[in-house]
């Protein structure tokens, strides 16, 4: 796992995406970051959900990529 600011800036972006998941009957987990990328597990509705790829890359990774130093990515595990 990262450093702790970094942990705590992409929970910060988790925790904020994570109602609007939710709404969705979604849900999105941290499961580590390392050398720059987050892996992180979708469940509910999220899981085998066709959006899940816009919903990861085009919402959360680039919130990511704009908002935490050093995080080149976003995968699901």
């Amino acid at each position: 796992m990262e450093d702790t600011n970094t942990k705590d800036q992409v929970l910060k972006i988790i925790n904020k995406v994570r109602p609007y998941i939710l709404r969705d009957g979604g849900d999105i987990e941290l499961v580590n970051i390392e050398d720059g990328i987050v892996y992180v597990k979708m469940g509910g509705a999220c899981d085998g959900c066709a959006a899940i790829d816009i919903t990861l890359k085009q919402g959360i990774e680039s919130m990511m990529l704009e908002n935490v130093p050093g995080i080149i990515a976003v995968v699901t595990v």
